[in-house]
């Protein structure tokens, strides 16, 4: 029987490599940027064309490689920053990935220019495929100059399941942000189809994230600083009043190199627990220095994610530096009274005569008279009275209140009263859900979601059909979009318009709001904008009709009463009678419940 067990081709080795290490093209400008950085770079140009498709170039002034190394780069574990095991522990750059460059090359043709300062010529290097072509002296500007073309030409399984080129194209701006705003020092510029989009020049850190979120940051940023023998930690945590409910900016870094962290995200998310509304989420800009040997970055591919010695202390350490750093620029809640049913107490005019005040007398009142001998029982028609409890038609407009044996409305658990002639069908129970009863019992719908589900039908029809009515507004507001955001409104202005909104662009990723839709009131439509464009950017869909379908939520969100809003009889009636046209009335778009039923077996079992 002869060996079944043999070594693989290097060839077809960095192309199972590739799988784990290049994953779209936003793989390859991350490994690419992150070299020249390791390189020495001051100033670094990303070229692409087709969204990384056809071409990702990376030009850098590093230190460049002479012709031995360029060759040496694109073997299997090549690395000038490992020479023992211990290395793996004192990285201070972006770390050890020797397969990197090969797996490159294993899956695209490569053209690489480089030549090092004290070099007269520099290196040309082709491959393809991880056969080298070519090599050969050129003259060439000192540093390096990277060429991936054609990435997956030659796996044809992968390069089917890339997405569309305006996903690719957000996933290379998301890898560029987190790569800019840990390296403000340094010169980035973006090339997209030989259109310069970008420009980052060299700044402080500050100038740095407000050139890439936006200059409306400026205002919303708390520094944060301090300093332990475990760990320090700065940046800058946005001020409550900026949390959005998606999308927001929360970076973490360590030691240079982005970092996803649940668990400190929680540390940051508890200091702003009482500042911002439930759901919403903060934004920060938080770095961490800790010795590297304090920290494993290879416990995944990408390595976003890092493992800790010390996470515990360190998550109080963070909780306390920025809840320090809230109380500093007085970041903290104010009373909110209690204001329902309070007096109206009029500002003091010293030019207005007051009016005295009016006594309004009954003379024919009697204290001793009880209430009872005066009342008059209604005049009920009783069998059809229970009938509407007995008989669900499929309405909710067929069934009638509870009434006790006096004509009184039942008030208990706060339902609202009302008059006995006015025989209203639905109740509001503490200003939040309808109740309304059924043939199987007590049916509760959450007037909140039962609102958002309408207003989604409604926005999404407006859209599919461009039937939205636009409103033109008395000043136009101005909406700072940061270089992701911006990069999206060319896919979804279209339907943006065809629910009311017109936008003008005004350069450098600012746009006037010039009108907005008529059924919209009360709502901040810069918020309700960012916020439509971050749950497009993170579903990540090429669907049109995914992303018409999140910015009709987006919008429904916005419009629809807050818990708390006390309707009347008529508009309860108007809600349910829309909500139940609705094909998908039980749940809201995004899969919580709007009807819950209390069924009369469950309320019997209450009273035994």
């Amino acid at each position: 029987m002869s060996d079944i067990i043999h070594l693989l081709p290097d060839s077809i080795a960095n192309q199972i490599a590739a799988g784990e290490v290049i994953q779209r093209p936003s793989s390859v400008v991350k490994e690419l940027v992150e070299n020249a950085l390791d390189a020495g770079a001051t100033s670094i140009q990303l070229i692409i064309k087709d969204a990384g498709r056809t071409l990702v170039q990376v030009i850098d002034d590093g230190k460049g490689m002479s012709a031995t190394d360029a060759r040496m780069a694109f073997e299997r574990h090549a690395t000038s920053k490992i020479k023992s095991a211990d290395d793996l522990f004192a990285l201070h750059t972006m770390g050890f990935r020797g397969e990197a460059l090969p797996s490159i090359a294993a899956i695209s043709q490569v053209e690489l220019k480089s030549r090092r300062e004290e070099d007269e010529l520099g290196t040309l290097l082709l491959l393809s495929g991880s056969k080298v072509e070519k090599q050969e002296p050129v003259a060439c500007p000192a540093g390096s100059n990277f060429s991936v073309k054609n990435i997956f030409y030659n796996v044809p399984a992968r390069r089917k399941f890339l997405k569309s080129n305006d996903t690719e194209r957000r996933n290379i701006l998301t890898e560029l942000e987190r790569i800019v705003l840990v390296n403000p020092s340094i010169d980035f510029s973006f090339i997209d189809n030989d259109v310069e989009v970008l420009k980052y020049p060299a700044s402080g850190l500050r100038q740095r994230i407000i050139n890439v979120v936006g200059k409306s940051f400026n205002q919303q940023l708390i520094s944060i600083d301090i300093n332990t023998s475990l760990v320090k930690i700065t940046g800058f945590v946005g001020k409550p009043e900026s949390a959005r409910k998606t999308r927001a900016q929360q970076y973490f870094f360590v030691n240079g190199r982005y970092m996803r962290h649940p668990y400190f995200n929680k540390a940051v998310q508890s200091a702003f627990e009482s500042l911002i509304p439930v759901g919403e989420m903060p934004n920060y800009f938080i770095y961490f220095e800790v010795d590297p040997s304090a920290i494993d970055v290879n416990i995944h591919p990408t390595k976003t994610e890092i493992k800790f010695e010390n996470e515990q202390p360190i998550w109080q350490i963070l909780s306390a530096a920025v809840k320090e750093a809230l109380g500093k620029f007085n970041e903290v809640p104010t009373i909110d009274f209690d204001t329902e049913g309070a007096i109206d107490i009029p500002i003091h005019d010293p030019l207005r005569n007051v009016a005295p005040p009016q006594v309004n007398v009954n003379p024919a009142y009697n204290p001793f008279k009880t209430q009872s001998s005066n009342y008059q029982r209604p005049n009920l028609d009783w069998e059809k009275f229970y009938q509407g409890f007995e008989n669900d038609k499929g309405s909710l407009g067929d069934t009638q209140p509870e009434i006790d044996i006096f004509g009184h409305v039942d008030d208990d658990n706060e339902v609202e009263k009302v008059p006995v002639s006015d025989m209203v069908i639905h109740y509001q129970y503490k200003n939040r859900y309808i109740l309304t009863s059924v043939k199987s019992g007590l049916m509760l719908i959450d007037q909140r979601r039962a609102h958002i589900r309408i207003l989604f039908d409604q926005f999404l029809s407006q859209i599919q059909n461009n039937k939205g009515i636009s409103q033109r507004t008395l000043f136009p507001e101005i909406i700072e979009l940061s270089p992701s955001e911006a990069a999206m409104i060319p896919y979804i202005i279209e339907d943006l318009e065809a629910v009311g909104f017109d936008l003008s662009h005004l350069g450098n990723n600012s746009y006037a709001i010039n009108g907005v839709p008529s059924e919209m009131t009360n709502t901040d439509f810069v918020v309700l904008i960012h916020n439509m464009i971050g749950q497009s950017v993170d579903s990540g869909s090429d669907v049109k009709e995914e992303i018409r379908e999140s910015l009709a939520l987006s919008m429904a969100n916005a419009a629809a009463i807050s818990y708390g809003h006390k309707l009347s009889d008529e508009e309860m009636t108007k809600m349910i009678d829309q909500l139940f046209t609705s094909p998908s009335h039980k749940y809201t778009p995004d899969g919580k419940t709007i009807i819950s039923l209390l069924e009369d077996d469950i309320i019997d079992k209450m009273f035994k």
